[in-house]
């Protein structure tokens, strides 16, 4: 497969509908927000998680199409194998020579879509150098200034603490611990953020020179815009609402 030959850009419109579209650590999870206009936001980072998730879902995360950053996974494992692959072994103390960083890195870029598409640090464990992504996507905005809701909810069930009764306690603890307690002490409260509706714009960039680099190819750059107008209706969630794309 040959390379890309033209550069892109692209304006994605989706919109958010009774939901949490991008939680704001910071902020109690709450949508994230600009406060000098109360307009949306939306990370960079949320939007390449959705088309992650959607080519593992299309292609069973295998090579070529397999996915490096996946949830809950050690980052360095991956890398040790490119350099088995490509070098015979891992480089004694992670030290890397030029030409071992170049077998590495080209390994992994034609086994993972989300390296070649999007780039990677890859000098965290046995060197592998770094990978700038062809494809970039800056904060999304919405359109209008949004109205983020606070909500009480009430969970029926409890998640007794330390103090109620140790962590490492058995079964039978547990179930003489529940019927030992008044029945309205085992329900609590909880809260959910979200915004009623917010249409937000994410400003994409594909670079035709970059892609020469990690081999993003035509049927790659055919998988991102799939990815893109499809990822939302194969990544549902409670907390994110009914999400959905509406331009590309």
């Amino acid at each position: 497969m040959t390379t890309i030959q033209n550069r892109y850009e692209f304006l994605y419109l989706f919109d958010c509908e009774n939901g949490n579209p991008n939680g704001d650590p910071d902020a109690g999870n709450s949508p994230r927000i600009d406060p000098e206009d109360m307009h949306g936001l939306v990370s960079d980072v949320a939007i390449k998680r959705r088309v992650r998730n959607y080519i593992q879902t299309a292609f069973g995360n295998e090579a070529p199409n397999a996915i490096f950053v996946e949830h809950a996974t050690n980052l360095n494992k991956p890398i040790a194998l490119a350099h088995e692959k490509a070098n015979g072994s891992v480089p004694k103390d992670g030290k890397s020579n030029k030409a071992q960083v170049k077998g590495a890195r080209d390994w992994l870029c034609g086994n993972f879509f989300d390296i070649r598409t999007f780039g990677a640090v890859l000098a965290t464990g046995p060197n592998a150098g770094q990978v700038r992504g062809p494809v970039q996507v800056a904060f999304s905005r919405s359109v209008d200034p949004i109205m983020p809701l606070d909500l009480s909810i009430t969970r029926v069930a409890k998640t007794p603490t330390g103090a109620d009764i140790k962590a490492d306690a058995s079964y039978e603890k547990h179930v003489e611990w529940e019927a030992a307690q008044p029945e309205d002490s085992l329900r609590t409260m909880g809260r959910k953020a979200l915004i009623p509706y917010g249409l937000y714009v994410a400003k994409g960039f594909v670079s035709a020179n970059l892609a020469a680099g990690t081999g993003f190819s035509d049927d790659d750059l055919a998988q991102l815009w799939l990815a893109l107008v499809n990822m939302w209706d194969h990544d549902r969630s409670a907390s994110k609402g009914v999400m959905s794309c509406r331009g590309l």
